[in-house]
């Protein structure tokens, strides 16, 4: 039996409803709250892309520094306007560093 598994760039394009190509980096995670997070990294482009459940799908664009541990309440975490929790934090540096090489162009 060969059967090649389905890519799961189109699943989470579905799940998302953005763009996600085969091309892409990908990364996908769902909270304990059952709430999904997808991240793309496009080669080439200085940033990637973001999408959460909790946040009605909606796009934000992410990079290295997006991270911010400064947010109005002390220890809170977020990202671009998004309050994220220390597990999805440490998941987002995760595919962040992984995909770093394709934000500089390198292979």
């Amino acid at each position: 039996m060969n059967e090649t598994p389905p890519a799961i760039e189109p699943l989470l394009a579905d799940l998302c409803g953005g763009e996600i190509t085969d091309e892409d980096y990908v990364g996908y995670f769902r909270n304990e709250h059952g709430e999904d997070l997808v991240f793309a990294q496009r080669r080439g482009e200085r940033t990637a892309r973001l999408w959460h459940s909790d946040a009605d799908w909606e796009v934000r664009r992410v990079d290295d520094h997006s991270i911010r541990l400064d947010g109005p309440v002390d220890g809170m975490i977020t990202v671009s306007d998004l309050i994220i929790d220390r597990s999805e934090a440490t998941w987002l540096s995760s595919c962040l560093a992984a995909s770093r090489h394709l934000r500089r162009g390198r292979v």
